[in-house]
């Protein structure tokens, strides 16, 4: 039987938020470190050590963010990632009593967002580990990759390619071609 519903916080850029919200986005791949395999790698007893979670478990989705303005009652907070979107949709309003944040025309990195502010909320569906380079086309298209557009690009491979320019963006290109075991961590949204 399982256990009690784990929540954790996870780091997710702009681009990967819009990406969730749009309903685009259904899975993330993270790097295993290497004290969860040493030198042998079995990849059924890894995923049940997946430091983010197992299937049932939340995530609540680290983004960069700002404290706009401050009523008696509520705090309402901005979303860097839905700023071009309509003021509806770009905000989200919490109990000042839990806002210790002061307004601020500064952006906060997702790094330091707290639970409170949150306003995406994830379940755990299916953890598993790959290398990175095993991932299929489909696989691609749930992390929110879009299309590449180079004219060499295979039309098999036109998520693949997106996605490796997005991972490439955020770890390096030597991290890309040493193709690192990942955690493979699939969810739905859950509207709270």
């Amino acid at each position: 039987m399982k256990g009690e519903v784990k929540e954790r916080g996870m780091i997710f850029n702009d681009e990967m938020v819009r990406a969730i919200l749009g309903g685009n986005k259904t899975q993330t791949r993270r790097i295993v470190e290497e004290k969860f395999y040493g030198r042998a790698v079995a990849a059924e007893l890894l995923a049940k050590h997946c430091p983010y979670g197992q299937p049932g478990d939340r995530i609540w989705v680290r983004e960069t963010y700002r404290v706009h303005g401050k009523a008696t009652d509520v705090a309402t907070l901005v979303y860097r990632a839905s700023v071009r979107n309509s003021w509806t949709e770009q905000t989200h309003r919490v109990p000042v009593e839990v806002c210790n944040k002061p307004v601020s025309e500064k952006w906060t990195p997702s790094i330091h967002m707290p639970r409170w502010a949150s306003r995406i909320l994830l379940e755990i569906t299916d953890v598993r580990v790959e290398r990175l380079h095993d991932m299929s086309e489909a696989d691609a298209k749930a992390e929110g990759a879009t299309p590449a557009t180079y004219k060499i690009t295979p039309p098999e491979a036109v998520y693949r390619v997106g996605f490796g320019d997005i991972w490439r963006s955020i770890y390096g290109q030597d991290n890309w071609l040493s193709n690192p075991l990942v955690w493979v961590i699939e969810f739905k949204r859950i509207q709270e």
